[in-house]
């Protein structure tokens, strides 16, 4: 794929661009990778940043349970994400860090020293002002303060990302790591929804057919906000649903293709839930609230 990127890199003024800033592989495709499928479909660039290589995940495929792969766990996760991106048509960098893993217990164990979530903050965030640099993305996507959910790699890279888009632009810091680079948008990613279960809840069973999410809805804390109150922007984007899924199964130490993620089918989705949320954070474009575009206001400024 090298010589793909250089072949793209020179053309990297042509349209508008995107980054996706994750922490693990797998993660790009199952939060906001047909919105991104969609911007690549009408030839923009896009770009996603795996923080860590996920070494510490567990097998979650029972057909993939097999001594062989976990011996090989790092080989084999960088070889999904390959498939993934190649899928979704993105290019792809890797941050180089150690995954933290999920610590379990009470309380929970210590973390390694040398992982993601333990080592200072400014190592990662000299290497993504790098990448941005390099990339110059006209809007940036990560995770909330939450991380999504309470994972140390999620939490530290809506820590990293925040980090590196506040000093990106100033050529006083990390004057090493490229020409300085204003992006113009930062948006959070959502997609644990109970608005959005709820829906797909009651398409399901109104349609005769098993669904995942009663106990999820069960045991729903009521205290805890749905996400869709902080969502300010809902990107259309039902005609890449499939490749979505495609990219998900790529990674297929991860992805059960039996499980829950595959529940509703394609059709249903399109018609109950055809977009993908995201929530603005920080903006130097005019824009208007809800959108349902992550390039609004940036496809005037840079046109213009």
């Amino acid at each position: 794929m090298a010589g793909t990127d250089e072949k793209r890199a020179e053309n990297v003024d042509a349209g508008l661009r995107l980054m996706a800033v994750h922490a693990h592989p797998d993660d790009e495709s199952s939060k906001g990778a047909a919105t991104m499928a969609r911007y690549v479909a009408e030839g923009h660039e896009v770009m996603v940043v795996t923080c860590t290589g996920g070494e510490a995940g567990s097998v979650l495929n029972p057909a993939m349970d097999r001594p062989e792969v976990h011996e090989n766990m790092t080989q084999i996760r960088r070889e999904e994400m390959a498939r993934a991106a190649k899928i979704l048509g993105v290019r792809h960098r890797w941050l180089g860090f150690v995954d933290s893993g999920l610590p379990e217990g009470d309380p929970p164990p210590p973390l390694p020293e040398d992982c993601f979530a333990s080592i200072p903050l400014d190592e990662p965030v000299a290497r993504l002002v790098e990448v941005m640099r390099e990339f110059r993305p006209h809007v940036v996507v990560t995770y909330d303060e939450n991380g999504g959910y309470p994972h140390p790699d999620h939490i530290r890279c809506h820590e990293v990302s925040m980090a590196a888009y506040d000093v990106v632009a100033d050529p006083d810091s990390h004057p090493d790591a490229g020409e300085p680079w204003q992006p113009l948008k930062l948006y959070y990613g959502h997609g644990f929804s109970r608005a959005k279960f709820e829906k797909f809840h009651e398409a399901l069973t109104s349609r005769n057919l098993d669904s995942p999410f009663e106990e999820w809805l069960k045991h729903w804390d009521p205290n805890r906000p749905d996400v869709l109150e902080r969502v300010t922007t809902r990107v259309p984007c039902p005609d890449y649903f499939e490749v979505r899924d495609d990219a998900l199964r790529a990674h297929a130490t991860q992805i059960d293709p039996n499980s829950r993620w595959f529940a509703v089918p394609l059709d249903v989705q399109r018609e109950v839930w055809p977009t993908e949320e995201y929530e603005l954070v920080r903006s130097l474009v005019d824009t208007t609230l809800p959108e349902d575009d992550l390039f609004a206001g940036v496809r005037e400024r840079v046109t213009t």
